[in-house]
């Protein structure tokens, strides 16, 4: 028997199936039937049997479409009979969630991964209770020139209460209309319950700070949905992520640089008072006021200063190995110990702007620090800038509230 040409659409896929003996590109019909031996009804005849209509199905994307956008809603839609069932998954069985409207059309309601082939699998039943069907058809979508990466930082740590939850992206986040995208999708959970805000320190880096200092025991869970966001020119997300942290105790450490003194403090008490030598006067050197955060634990380290701007062959060059390193910015300010400038802690600044301190306080200060540990530096002429560490308690809670995106 001759079947029917196929029949292409360039936007939707339709399918239409009359009779048994003809089926439409892409179509797998199986019509309503009853089993004799369960029945005491009588079987129905060829001619009432070829009679019941399957449904007439229009599925979007095509099938066999290609570089659709992750932002492209699947809808199943029956022109005649009813759908009962649909199913959108990739190859590894990883399901886009949807659901049928009051006009009985399925849609998805979720954004779809880049690269990725879906299935559409479609079970709908003919008018009036006619042929039940299964209907398939795959798509596509778009290839990117970049797959955007980014991870949520300091999962499954216990950190200090200065720690904001930070979403970190390798890449850029374009334009404050993506930025604004991603801040409506992320979602934070904070017990105890505090007040606080998403802001971005950068077009890279997404945080959320309470409006203080978190409470010590509080735990902080990041769910950031953000699958099939674009986030630049032909740049696509495609994952998601999931981290949670916990805020351990309330160390504060606070150093003056005009006295050369540390005070450090757990839960408001004084626990240690260190001597220290801070940066030296000058414009590379001097070390920054402000509210740093310690961003790492680094132990053992090289320190070059090339990397800060003072090149070999000027005599201010040094090249040297150091232990204890807690790092403060990522402009090259750490704690650390410093055997060869004891003599000046505690009345000079001689540093190139790193916290110099006794090989056996910065052996204490190290032992006992957490990352997130709040470090206030008071008593210089050269500012910390935000975007030089983890920078967001040098906003006031007003001021960070207007690095969202969404204002």
């Amino acid at each position: 028997m001759t079947r029917r040409p196929r029949a292409l659409s360039a936007a939707l896929t339709m399918v239409a199936v009359a009779t048994l003996a003809a089926a439409c590109q892409g179509v797998s019909v199986t019509p309503s039937a009853h089993d004799s031996s369960q029945s005491s009804a009588p079987a129905p005849s060829a001619s009432s049997s070829a009679t019941a209509q399957p449904a007439q199905l229009v599925i979007a994307p095509a099938d066999r479409a290609t570089g659709v956008l992750p932002t492209q809603t699947v809808t199943v839609k029956a022109t005649t009979g009813t759908v009962d069932h649909v199913t959108v998954a990739d190859a590894t069985g990883k399901a886009v969630p949807g659901s049928t409207d009051s006009s009985g059309t399925w849609i998805s309601s979720a954004r779809l991964a880049p690269s990725t082939t879906y299935t559409v699998t479609a079970k709908s039943t003919g008018p009036d209770g006619g042929a039940s069907s299964t209907t398939t058809s795959t798509f596509t979508t778009l290839v990117p020139k970049v797959v955007a990466t980014y991870g949520i930082l300091n999962s499954g740590d216990t950190v200090g209460i200065g720690m904001p939850a930070s979403i970190q992206f390798d890449t850029a986040v374009a334009t404050k209309a993506m930025r604004a995208q991603i801040e409506k999708l992320v979602k934070i959970t904070v017990s105890p319950a505090q007040k606080g805000s998403w802001g971005w320190l950068d077009s890279r880096q997404l945080m959320w700070r309470p409006a203080t200092y978190w409470q010590p025991g509080t735990t902080v869970t990041v769910d950031a949905p953000l699958t099939g966001v674009q986030t630049g020119a032909d740049k696509w997300i495609a994952h998601d992520d999931h981290a949670s942290f916990t805020v351990g105790s309330a160390m504060v450490s606070r150093v003056n640089i005009q006295t050369h003194m540390m005070t450090v403090t757990r839960g408001g008490q004084v626990i240690k008072t260190i001597p220290v030598s801070t940066g030296r006067p000058g414009p590379l050197t001097e070390t920054r006021s402000g509210v740093k955060v310690i961003i790492r634990k680094e132990g053992k380290i090289t320190m070059d200063s090339t990397t800060i701007g003072i090149p070999k062959g000027d005599p201010n060059y040094y090249k040297i190995d150091t232990q204890w390193n807690l790092r403060l910015t990522w402009t090259g300010e750490y704690i650390h110990s410093a055997p060869w400038s004891v003599d000046s802690q505690g009345t000079a600044n001689v540093s190139h702007g790193c916290t110099n301190m006794s090989p056996a306080n910065a052996e204490w200060m190290f032992n006992n620090s957490k990352v997130g540990d709040i470090v206030i530096f008071t008593g210089s002429n050269r500012p910390f800038l935000p975007t030089e560490g983890i920078g967001v308690w040098q906003y006031t809670f007003a001021g960070w509230q207007h690095q969202s995106a969404l204002v």
